[in-house]
């Protein structure tokens, strides 16, 4: 199990044996509580000395494997870990699982999985339904997305899928989309949506297309008054997110 948690650390080898790695106490504990098939919980025993950590350990029905401190830092993604971490089967949802929706975002091939996991967190705060991930881009079983969602990835649907094909099912639900960008018809403080929205937004680098953008109901953007022309895609995401909802 070692050795083959260590190879999920590559996006190839999540891919091709639909797991992946789960990180730290915290995070480890939402996907029990969250119900996730878990293949085995690895752990280093001089690193947990918490009451939470031993009762996870107690209480776990599956597979439990003890190793050294080294070893399980030769797995981890973060240097100094906490002492456990989890090898977990990944979950795919697809359009055709949600068949209605109030409020969500979706991200079209967004290159930083922190980003991906600290928006999926914000949809989890703001008490979301899914997010979406359009064309490719950053793996959501990335581990750094797994550790920057503190669990909430673990909880919202997230549906991978072709911009043109979520289009298509946005339209049949019935869902208003949001698109974002500086040249926007509306500053985003005087818009209400709808009572079904996705909020959309492009790459951190290139945004959206005009293609994209004229598939959108509306669009909004920020203002900015600085020498800055724009923020980091989850900064933006979390304020756009908190007023529209």
């Amino acid at each position: 199990m070692v050795k083959q948690a260590r190879a999920l650390r590559q996006r190839k080898a999540r891919a091709e044996s639909g797991l992946f790695l789960v990180e730290g106490i915290h995070n480890v504990g939402e996907a029990i509580a969250a119900a996730w098939d878990i293949e085995a919980i690895i752990f280093a025993p001089e690193k947990l000395d918490g009451d939470f950590a031993k009762r996870l350990l107690s209480d776990f029905p599956g597979r439990t494997e003890r190793v050294s401190l080294e070893v399980l830092q030769s797995i981890a993604d973060k240097e100094n870990p906490q002492g456990i971490l989890a090898v977990v089967r990944q979950k795919r949802s697809s359009l055709g699982d949600i068949q209605t929706i109030r409020r969500a975002a979706a991200l079209v091939s967004p290159q930083d999985p922190g980003n991906v996991g600290t928006i999926a967190r914000t949809l989890d705060a703001i008490g979301a339904d899914g997010l979406f991930l359009l064309d490719g881009g950053a793996d959501p079983y990335h581990p750094t997305a797994i550790r920057a969602s503190m669990g909430a990835l673990f909880w919202i649907p997230v549906i991978e899928a072709t911009f043109s094909a979520f289009n298509d099912w946005r339209l049949d639900v019935g869902s208003q989309l949001i698109g974002t960008c500086e040249a926007a018809g509306h500053d985003y403080r005087d818009f209400k949506p709808g009572p079904s929205w996705v909020l959309l937004l492009g790459s951190e680098q290139k945004g959206l297309t005009q293609d994209q953008l004229q598939k959108c109901d509306v669009t909004i953007s920020l203002p900015m008054r600085g020498r800055s022309s724009s923020l980091n895609l989850a900064v933006a995401a979390g304020i756009f997110l908190y007023h529209l909802s």
